[in-house]
Formats: structure tokens, C-alpha cells, sequence
């Protein structure tokens, strides 16, 4: 007779190690965890979800070696003749001065008149001093001389540094901003820099008979967005100048090249 061999079940371990633990022919699969907890089965899975209000982050690669911008050679060279003539002023790598608005003459009458009519009156005190009484107990000649002839210089300094205080006051127009250089005193001096793409009104005034005959006045610029005013008077033909800052502003943020006109 022959053999007959027990069909075993798959499942069926095939053997037993020496620890007694089963060996099985094939890999078994893991048995499938139940939860017992009927808390588990009662409350459904919550999905946490984001609304589409919600900012969302995006994180973008830099490029570590950006191209750099090609200058043309006539604004290399525009930007070269500016910084030669105008060394104290700020101008970026491609920035050069259109215009040079300086101020009038006029605004330094007051200082010039009132200066010359000092030394006028000491020189006149010292050309009659001698005729002055000698019951006075005055100073000699000689020492009156030297204190009068002191007073005059002093005056006469004092006349040039408000004149030269004066003329330091002025704004540059370049084609890609306005520089004001505000001078207050001999040691006091300020800066300001404002973007043609930041100037939102441009305006100048004339006043009277004098401002309107010797063609000056005050110009008036005010900023978006800081609501920041900027005002220089005693400028000299304000109008033209108005003019040309307003087409320069246009032009810079129409994205045209900025020429003086």
C-alpha cells in the first residue's frame, strides 16, 4: 500500500524551533487590530482642515549670482560729468544731475543791505572821531581805530557766511530723484532724497509785485503715502522748474527715460 500523506493547512506551522515556538513555510500576515473601545465606533474621525483664507507660505530660491543691470555708455558718462562737478552730492551708479535749481539773489538783500549799512556807519564814526570833545575821556585815535576797523570785519564775516549759508541751499534734479541740501547754519547741514516715483504734487507760488518781476518764488513738493512736504523759497524761475520736475516724475513712472528739457 502506499503512503498516505496528511494535507496540511497553510496556515499550519511546518515545525517548532527549540524554544517551541512555530515555524511556518511562508511569511505570515499581521492579524488586524481591532480597537475594543466604543468610544472608537461612536465618534467619527475629525479632519482638521485649513480655510482658503488662510495665508499660505510659498518658499522661493534666491539666485545667489543675480545678473547684474547693463549701464549704457552715455549714462556712464553722464553720471561721470556729474560726479566730477558735483563731488559733495549722493548719485547712485546710474543717476546724474538734469537740472541745478538754485536760489535767487534776492533772498540775500536783507543780510547784504543791513551789513553794508553797518560798515557804512562805523566808517563814518571813524572818519569824525577826531572832532569829537576830548572832555569826553574817549579812547585815543589809534585805539578807537582799531576797535572800529575789528567791528568792521566782524560785520563783514558775519555778511559772508550768511550769504554763502544762503547759496548752499539748493535741490538737484536727477533722473532718478530730487537732492535737497538744506543749510542752516555754518556747521549745521541736512540731506534730503526723494524718489521721482514717490513725489505725488509739484507746485510753485508767486507773490506780489517783486516775485513776479524778478521771476522768483517758493516750490512746494509733497510725497504718497508718508504725506511728507518738501518746500524751498527764493527759487529762481520756479515756473520752469515746476515744469521740468513734472515731466521728469511722468516720464520716470511711465517707465520712459528721464531728459532734461
Amino acid at each position: 500500500m502506499k503512503p498516505q500523506f496528511e494535507e496540511r493547512s497553510p496556515d499550519a506551522p511546518v515545525g517548532y524551533d527549540a524554544e517551541g515556538r512555530p515555524l511556518y513555510a511562508a511569511p505570515q500576515a499581521a492579524p488586524d487590530v481591532v480597537n475594543e473601545d466604543p468610544q472608537y465606533h461612536e465618534q467619527p474621525q475629525q479632519i482638521e482642515t485649513v480655510p482658503d483664507t488662510m495665508p499660505r507660505i510659498v518658499h522661493m530660491t534666491r539666485n545667489p549670482s543675480p545678473e547684474k543691470v547693463v549701464i549704457p555708455e552715455a549714462v556712464k558718462k553722464r553720471h561721470s560729468d556729474s560726479v566730477r562737478r558735483y563731488p559733495d552730492v549722493n548719485l547712485s551708479e546710474a543717476e546724474y544731475i538734469l537740472r541745478d535749481v538754485k536760489r535767487h539773489p534776492i533772498g540775500m538783500a536783507g543780510a547784504v543791505i543791513g551789513g553794508g549799512f553797518t560798515v557804512l556807519v562805523l566808517a563814518v564814526a571813524l572818519a569824525i572821531y577826531p572832532a569829537y570833545p576830548t572832555q569826553y575821556y574817549l579812547p585815543s585815535f589809534g585805539l578807537a581805530t582799531v576797535i572800529i576797523a575789528g567791528l568792521m570785519i566782524l560785520v563783514g564775516l558775519g555778511v559772508l557766511i550768511a550769504v554763502w549759508v544762503y547759496l548752499q541751499n539748493r535741490f538737484y534734479l536727477t533722473n532718478e530723484s530730487v537732492i535737497q541740501n538744506i543749510q542752516t547754519s555754518l556747521f549745521a547741514k541736512q540731506e534730503q532724497t526723494i524718489n521721482l516715483g514717490n513725489i505725488e504734487d509739484a507746485s510753485f507760488t508767486q507773490r506780489g509785485i517783486f516775485q513776479t518781476m524778478l521771476d522768483y518764488g517758493s516750490i512746494r513738493l509733497s510725497t504718497e503715502g508718508e504725506e511728507t512736504t518738501y518746500r524751498m523759497s527764493y527759487v529762481s524761475h520756479p515756473k520752469q522748474e515746476i515744469d521740468a520736475l513734472t515731466n521728469a516724475v511722468e516720464a520716470f513712472k511711465n517707465g520712459r527715460p528721464v531728459e532734461d528739457d
